[in-house]
């Protein structure tokens, strides 16, 4: 993903450029930094992303594929701020110490310029001083009634079509867990392109690492394992917590493999194909089973709505750490559209999560991965509880009962939340603000809950 940044002032390109260069691992193909009427702006590319003319006075913008951007514009003389609606293009804004507007797609780059950082709002727009919404975000319209197979095959059509139109030469790259979400990926990518590299982490033996292998094998990709050990994850720590932004144990804890794997298949494209917000759009995590039926269409929508700071900026920051760019194809604003449409009874039927998808992909990948049940990120690599046990065993009780409640009132709900904080703390220091951070859905955040 590109990264971009600016001030709502001209005569600003020193301060912009020491900004770009706190996320110069977002670019590389490109940079550059210009002053518009009103407005000083810059922005880094990476060698994935077609190399259009910048729009040298008008605008800047980090543009991942269709629907799914982060856009800076002047317009006579005042800057305007777009995001897209799923929020797929991270972007976060505050004020410097004169009260000026300023922006960049990463908090790194505004700390120390300036305060009152926030996340700008997915689907939303900064104009005339303002935010406000400018197109809705998921939600939940009339159901199809069409019959399963009608809708699993329009499914299919509607995500290859998302697929294809991402894919920018003949070798593409696709993040291969095993599961039934990247494996869809995959598959769709495979028949438009010469070359196919898949990418897999995991600890030996785990589930992902032998699942992958059959579908790689299947789809007659390249495929790349990337072996996890314990040390090496406790060594890509430091790195995976500064580029993420974030001590949430959940959303560390699953970014550690994602981050290994982004950097192996940053040496071979410029592109990786995500399965990310499949589970959010057609019922995959097991929670859901126990919901009350009434209430799984609103859960899966707010779902979908929250993945903007937690899984996709997981996928963001692992990809953007190594200059890779990253589709999304689930999220897709066509795929979401369709996907909200389907009935629920034929997301989670007979207990089985995902059973559209599973149907809508029958017959094109292997009988195993299509029955195979969701699990969790860091399960399916066989990280487990590596991390957890390490923290027990290196963080006291007396430290964490002294240490878990931070400056801003949040509470630090375990002993390795508290060793992903510590890292966090010495990259960017015991900050009093961290409004903008996400945290995973569930996860106390005060001492009043």
């Amino acid at each position: 993903m590109s990264g971009i940044a600016g001030i709502a002032a001209q005569g600003r390109q020193s301060t912009v450029q020491l900004m770009l260069d706190k996320m110069a691992h977002r670019g590389g193909a490109d940079r550059a930094v210009f002053e518009a009427e009103g407005a000083t702006l810059g922005i880094v590319r990476p060698r994935g992303q077609a190399l259009l003319p910048l729009k040298l006075g008008e605008a800047v913008e980090d543009y991942v594929g269709d629907g799914h951007f982060v856009e800076a514009r002047v317009v006579h003389g005042e800057l305007n701020l777009f995001r897209d609606p799923l929020g797929v293009s991270p972007l976060y804004y505050g004020r410097t110490p004169q009260g000026t507007v300023c922006f960049a797609s990463e908090v790194k780059a505004l700390l120390g310029v300036a305060h009152d950082l926030a996340e700008f709002p997915p689907g939303h727009r900064f104009a005339g001083g303002y935010t406000e919404p400018y197109e809705g975000r998921a939600e939940s319209p009339p159901p199809f009634h069409g019959s399963p197979d009608m809708l699993a095959a329009e499914l299919r059509h509607v995500l290859a079509w998302a697929v294809r139109k991402r894919l920018r030469s003949e070798v593409a790259g696709a993040w291969l867990s095993g599961g039934l979400d990247s494996s869809t990926m995959a598959a769709l990518v495979r028949p438009h392109v010469r070359l196919l590299h898949t990418f897999v982490a995991g600890v030996a033996g785990a589930p992902d690492l032998e699942y992958a292998r059959q579908v790689a094998e299947h789809l007659g990709s390249r495929h790349h394992e990337v072996l996890v050990t314990l040390d090496r994850m406790l060594a890509a720590l430091p790195k995976v917590i500064y580029h993420l932004e974030s001590f949430d144990a959940l959303l560390v804890r699953s970014s550690i493999a994602n981050y290994l794997v982004a950097k192996v298949a940053s040496d071979f494209v410029p592109e990786a194909f995500s399965g990310e917000g499949g589970d959010e759009l057609f019922a995959g995590y097991h929670y859901l089973k126990a919901l009350p039926k009434e209430q799984l269409a609103g859960e899966l929508i707010d779902i979908t709505n929250r993945l903007h700071n937690t899984a996709l900026q997981r996928v963001d920051r692992c990809a953007a750490a190594h200059g890779l760019v990253a589709h999304v194809c689930f999220l897709d604003p066509n795929v979401v559209e369709y996907a909200m449409r389907i009935p629920t009874r034929l997301k989670l039927r007979d207990g089985v999560e995902k059973w559209i998808l599973r149907r809508a992909m029958a017959g094109t990948l292997p009988e195993q991965v299509l029955a195979r049940p969701k699990a969790k990120f860091w399960e399916g690599a066989g990280v487990g509880e590596m991390l957890a046990e390490h923290s027990d065993e290196t963080v006291s009780d007396a430290d964490f009962s002294h240490e878990r409640t931070l400056p801003n009132g949040w509470l630090i709900n375990t002993k390795e939340e508290l060793m992903y904080y510590r890292l966090f703390k010495e990259h960017f220091g015991a900050l009093e603000d961290l409004a903008w951070m996400g945290r995973t859905k569930g996860a106390p955040v005060s001492l009043s809950l």
